[in-house]
């Protein structure tokens, strides 16, 4: 998702317009319709999965997602949060350098959106150094790594 700030900041402001329109017209439909129960469920669930929402209750969630919902999952905020950097421009730095890897691909696009989902394969790369100073003093690393 590479683009300046500019560009992606337009590009959550449309995607938010997008969401709340939806909503709108999920709403618009008789509470009882089955299409709307359905397409209420599936427009929560994908929301709280992106991570754009904290809890699936009702449709007036929808009409909380911002640029900034989309900002806050980001790869550096998320990694901020999970404390595998001090500041958002080291974690911006780390994955640049390509020392974090989301799952089993490298990622080097600070822009990356992660979803619940993703939170738990956040890691550093096996050839980082980083990794390896976080081993060290966490004092995880064996013999084997000392290898490599």
């Amino acid at each position: 998702m590479n683009g300046s700030g500019k560009e992606l900041t337009k590009r959550y402001k449309k995607l938010t317009a997008t969401i709340r329109q939806l909503a709108k017209k999920i709403k618009a439909l008789d509470v009882k319709d089955p299409f709307r129960i359905e397409s209420s469920s599936q427009l929560l669930e994908k929301l709280y999965g992106l991570g754009l929402i904290d809890r699936k209750s009702n449709l007036g969630k929808a009409d909380d997602v911002t640029a900034s919902s989309f900002c806050r999952r980001r790869l550096p905020v998320v990694m901020f949060k999970l404390n595998m950097a001090e500041t958002l421009k080291a974690a911006t730095t780390f994955i640049e350098q390509g020392h974090i890897r989301v799952g089993p691909e490298v990622v080097t696009d600070p822009a990356f959106l992660v979803t619940r989902n993703m939170e738990d394969f956040i890691t550093w790369t096996d050839t980082s150094a980083i990794r390896k100073q976080v081993m060290e003093y966490n004092d995880m690393r064996d013999d084997f790594d000392a290898l490599a």
